[in-house]
């Protein structure tokens, strides 16, 4: 009796699995976070930078069939960096962007909890003295690209019911002037995001 309960049980549970990873799912939300910022730049620099947290909270969405997934997002993204000069000067920079990743991985898990791992590329549209934050919001809805900068974002994320906790490692591409000295901006981000819809 043990045994035929037990392997119904696992019977259960395993179509469960394959029924979440294999069947067509679509979500929506919304998502928050904090995120530390760093500044590489080559030998040489007339200045050194110090991790400043930033913040940033938008939207998402997800596709996912066959145990995959598919997950663009946008949001608008603060980055602080303290940057200390030769002269021991201190200053804060910060950089504020919309975000743009998409991002492809894979999930495990069934009942409302989950593992993601995931990867993709990121375009970020600056907000600064030329450009409004409806102006960065116009140029990623009409996928302008010219000038952008960019990013590459690996992460994992734990999904809980309508809940998901995400840490992501994002590596700039393209090298930004900063005081006159080419620079990369990577950084960490921890961010909460909510399911409103799925389906």
């Amino acid at each position: 009796m043990k045994k035929n309960l037990l392997t119904l049980l696992i019977f259960v549970a395993s179509l469960g699995m394959a029924s979440a990873q294999l069947l067509p799912s679509v979500q929506f939300g919304i998502k928050g976070g904090a995120n530390l910022t760093g500044i590489s730049s080559s030998a040489g620099s007339t200045f050194s930078s110090a991790n400043q947290a930033g913040y940033l909270g938008g939207i998402w969405a997800r596709f996912g069939a066959l145990g995959f997934n598919f997950q663009p997002e946008a949001y608008l993204t603060s980055k602080d960096v303290n940057v200390t000069s030769t002269s021991g000067e201190v200053t804060q920079a910060k950089f504020t962007s919309v975000d743009v990743p998409l991002l492809i991985g894979g999930k495990v898990g069934a009942f409302g909890f989950g593992v993601r791992f995931y990867t993709g590329p990121l375009v970020s549209f600056a907000i600064d003295k030329s450009q409004s934050f409806s102006g960065a919001v116009s140029d990623a809805v009409k996928l302008d690209y010219h000038d952008q900068n960019y990013a590459w974002q690996v992460g994992a994320g734990i999904d809980i019911k309508k809940f998901s906790i995400d840490l992501r490692y994002e590596a700039g591409l393209n090298k930004q002037s900063y005081d006159g000295t080419p620079t990369k901006i990577n950084l960490f981000n921890l961010t909460v995001a909510y399911s409103l819809v799925k389906f």
